[in-house]
Formats: C-alpha cells, structure tokens, sequence
C-alpha cells in the first residue's frame, strides 16, 4: 500500500479542519494509506476534538505563529512519500481527487506541482491557476474592485488561466494556489521547501516560480477537485491577513524585480502601503454593513 503524504497548517480553524480531515478519509480509495500531518499556529482554540476523532493524525503544536511555509516545512520533516499533498483546513477534497491526481503525477514525470480545480460553495470555479504577477495585477487582480467591476477585460483574463481552460484537460501554467497543491517530493527538495520569508500569502507563487526555474512543470489539472471555503481562518484577523498579504507581495516583487523595474522598488512599497490601507478601510465598511444588515434581521 502506498503512503501519501498530507500536510495542513491550521489557524482557528479547527472546525474546518476536521470537516477536511472527514472528506479525506471519505474519499480515499483505498489503495493509499494516508500521512495526515497537522502543524497549528498557536490556535487560540484546542485542537482536543480533532486529536479524540482522528488519533492516528500527527499534530505538531507550536507556540507562536511562525507563518504558512515555516509550519509547511516543518511537516516535511515527519513526511517520506513520493507526493506531497497541501491542503488548507476550509478546503475539501471530493470523489476522485486522490486517483485522479496521482495517476496524472505518475503518467508525467516532469510535474512538479499539480493544481486541482478549485471550487466555490456555490459551485463556481476560483481563479486559482495563473500568470506570474505584474505591476498591472495590484490594479487588475483577481479579487481587484476592477476586475469585478469589468470581469471580462483583457488584462484580467490573461491573468487568470483558469477562465480559459475545459473542465477535464491538463495545463501548464506559471503558478497555482496554496489551498491546494499535489506536489513531487524530489522537486520540493530540489528547491529546499517553501521560503519562509513569506509569512502568509504568495508562498506559492514564489514555490512555482522557483520549481519552474528547476526544469519542473507546473500544472493545471481541472480533473481532480476540491471545493475551497475562501478566508475561514483570515476572517478571525482580518486586518493581520490583509498586511501579511501586502507585505509578501513586496517580498515578491523585492526578490524577482529585474532591471527596471528593480529602481522602482520603493515606488513599489508606497504603492502597496497605500493599497494595504484602503483594502483595510473596505473591509471596516464591509462588515458594518453586514453587521447592519444582521441587526435588521
């Protein structure tokens, strides 16, 4: 029986998790026998439930937050199978999963990263395959106030791979996103785990990039699925999660900037410093107004 490798970083989300943990299990075909490696980030709630329900996780409870890729490898250490699998707690494996992204990681040796298609509760597929980021994706990003306003611009699109693949058929793209990745062990150790310069956030872009860098493929695949509850562990801290966010995208930009756009790096940091505070002022509106509406309900 092979050993498949799992690995979630937990944050206030203990209630997710072992939802996730519950479809995992579900769905496993049986051929597999699942590493399941549980580091949380000093949750402020106990993660007794979780460890009475599944006993043969491995947790590992760390005193202070140390961030998404410290804590991701962190578990590599307690992980020795060919395939990686990151998931995020609000996220959900479903039927096939598991033998669909295997087979393909095992028909195609050149992969180094595997992306499923990621699904809304709705339904709706998230744009969670793309082209590396640019100056134009702060002001045409996925969740950009533009890009809902004009959803079909050409920048956008160009962005977001996802908008253009079919439901079935692998493609490489430059990167895919965190909340879950299949990945090779061999090109993770070729690259040495996740920078852990990034705190949250753009951890798996800069994963990609580097992997990519390496000769590896990063792919793609809509035939294996999960379904994705965005933000249940940032919606505790919402205003951290936002500044993490921005402050990992200048790390990207800081590290990858080639000449000219290098010169432009405090212009880079001012930009993004102002983007951080009317992404916080949005988001103060917002919840009044769904605070609000709750009262008149």
């Amino acid at each position: 029986m092979a050993v498949l490798d799992f690995i979630y970083v937990n944050y206030n989300s203990s209630k997710w998790l072992i939802h996730s943990i519950e479809a995992l299990l579900k769905w496993n075909p049986g051929e597999h026998d699942l590493n399941i490696v549980v580091v949380d980030n000093s949750s402020e709630a106990n993660l007794q439930r979780a460890k009475s329900l599944f006993p043969n996780v491995t947790l590992i409870l760390n005193k202070r937050n140390v961030g998404f890729g410290a804590a991701v490898n962190q578990a590599l250490a307690r992980c020795h199978s060919k395939y990686i699998v990151l998931l995020n707690p609000d996220s959900v494996v479903t039927d096939g999963f598991i033998e669909e992204s295997i087979r393909l990681m095992e028909q195609n040796g050149h992969i180094a990263i595997l992306g499923p298609m990621i699904l809304d509760d709705d339904g709706s597929v998230q744009g969670s395959a793309r082209t590396f980021p640019n100056p134009l994706t702060s002001i045409f990003g996925r969740n950009s106030p533009l890009s809902k306003m004009f959803p079909n611009n050409s920048i956008t699109r160009a962005n977001i791979i996802t908008w253009r693949a079919d439901d079935k058929t692998p493609m490489e793209v430059d990167w895919v996103s965190g909340a879950c990745m299949v990945i090779r062990r061999e090109a993770m150790d070729t690259v040495g785990g996740f920078d852990e310069r990034f705190f949250l956030y753009w951890e798996d872009t800069d994963l990609c990039r580097r992997v990519k860098k390496a000769g590896w493929n990063v792919v793609y695949f809509p035939g294996a699925r999960v379904v994705h509850s965005v933000g249940k562990s940032s919606d505790t801290r919402p205003a951290f999660a936002i500044f993490q966010f921005h402050k990992s995208c200048f790390r990207l930009y800081e590290k990858y900037a080639s000449w000219p756009f290098s010169f432009l790096t405090p212009v880079a940091a001012i930009a993004l410093m102002l983007r951080f505070s009317a992404a916080v002022f949005y988001n103060y509106l917002r919840r009044l107004v769904e605070s609000h509406k709750n009262r008149k309900t």
